[in-house]
């Protein structure tokens, strides 16, 4: 199969151009998932829209990266691992949470593991939280509707992770410092 291309404004599909304009808007820059998605003007809508959302839920700019490292780290997304650390320092993230997230350790805020903790939960259980899982982040200081505002995070991120997957997205040079790679498995090494 062909490289995907990174579309910029004027190569873009006339239906992504606005969003991609918006894009150069808000960013100062083009990042190069929104440059592959412009391929599919209906995925770029989606993502862009499941990101607006995201950011109407009630969870706070942190949290909303946390549900995104959580989900971009679990499906070893490389391009958003680098993407959303550096969102997230940009939102005032700890180093501490951030590297703890990057790593997949236990975070040193309890609020925060609480929240990485339940995300993680959905996407490996691939939604099936049990009763039990649910109560221990409601324990935790979260809400019933928090339980399904996590679902537009995972939705997000799954979409993106995915595109960056088949696409082999390269990372922006805005995000280079935060490059990542998933750890290499006992499996995998050979």
């Amino acid at each position: 199969m062909s490289e995907f291309p990174i579309h910029t404004i004027e190569s873009a599909p006339e239906a992504s151009q606005a969003l991609i304009a918006g894009a150069q808007k808000n960013f100062g820059f083009v990042p190069n998932l929104l440059g592959v998605m412009a391929s599919a003007p209906a995925a770029l809508k989606s993502y862009v829209a499941l990101g607006g959302t995201l950011s109407e839920t009630s969870f706070t700019p942190v949290e909303q990266q946390v549900i995104a490292l959580t989900v971009s780290r679990l499906n070893e997304c490389a391009y958003c691992m680098g993407a959303h650390s550096g969102i997230a320092k940009m939102a005032g993230m700890s180093d501490d949470n951030l590297e703890a997230l990057r790593s997949g350790a236990v975070l040193p805020d309890s609020r925060l593991q609480s929240l990485a903790a339940f995300t993680a939960t959905v996407v490996t259980k691939r939604g099936w939280a049990t009763e039990a899982d649910q109560e221990e982040f409601v324990a935790a200081g979260f809400s019933q509707q928090q339980i399904l505002e996590v679902l537009v995070g995972v939705a997000m991120k799954t979409l993106s992770n995915y595109t960056n997957h088949l696409a082999e997205t390269p990372l922006d040079a805005q995000f280079a410092a935060f490059a990542w790679s998933p750890p290499v498995s006992a499996a995998t090494a050979g």
